[in-house]
């Protein structure tokens, strides 16, 4: 009994300590009114599901994912939030087209494939903001065994429970009122920064090798 209680804490600790900055990147998404909460948490979902499943296949094999290769992923938050900003401008300067103008498109279908749209965004997000899940949730399994279903299920539960604090710091007073206001322009902001910041893993390894 002691050992699954040991097991269960560390998956706890290891999520807080791998995920601290989601929390961050889930409120922004949930400030944006364009971005329906339901994608956001499904993509959330996504993606956590599928870093553990990627990190279970590297357990599998034994195999350790170079750091440089998953930093390369940046260039998904980057790309998202550089095409954010783009739209944001045109919006601003009145070239943006309403969906009232689609009328030969019907507005359940619009809808639709804006929610699969959103619910790729935040999980291709969360997937390259993931090095370091995986760099973690590889030899955790690895040494794991049969208690990997227990590490599974901690990740789900403490992925429901982050998507709960990024609705609870959205609808703060205090904090969700100006994330409500100004979502729209910070989230391209927080995903460029975090694209760079992604990005300067791989341009750090690059640079150690050429030292090397």
């Amino acid at each position: 009994m002691s050992s699954y209680l040991a097991t269960v804490g560390l998956a706890i600790t290891v999520f807080i300590s791998t995920n601290v900055d989601d929390i961050f990147v889930i409120s922004a998404f949930l400030a944006n009114p364009r971005m329906r909460r339901r994608s956001v948490v499904i993509g959330q979902f996504f993606g956590i599901g599928a870093l553990v499943c990627v990190s279970m296949f590297g357990a599998t094999l034994a195999l350790v994912i170079p750091e440089g290769w998953v930093s390369l992923l940046g260039f998904v938050p980057l790309t998202l939030g550089i095409r954010q900003l783009l739209t944001l401008r045109r919006s601003s300067n009145g070239v943006a087209s309403s969906i009232e103008e689609r009328d030969a498109q019907p507005q359940e279908a619009v809808t639709e494939q804006s929610s699969r749209a959103q619910v790729c965004s935040v999980a291709g997000v969360t997937i390259a903001n993931g090095g370091d899940n995986v760099g973690a949730y590889v030899p955790l399994f690895v040494v794991a065994g049969g208690l990997i279903s227990i590490y599974v299920i901690v990740f789900a539960i403490m992925t429901a429970v982050w998507c709960a604090l990024g609705v609870a710091i959205v609808n703060n007073p205090v904090l969700g009122d100006p994330l409500k206001r100004y979502g729209h322009i910070v989230l391209p902001l927080v995903l460029i920064v975090l694209g760079l910041y992604i990005l300067s893993g791989a341009a750090l390894l690059y640079g150690t090798g050429l030292d090397g």
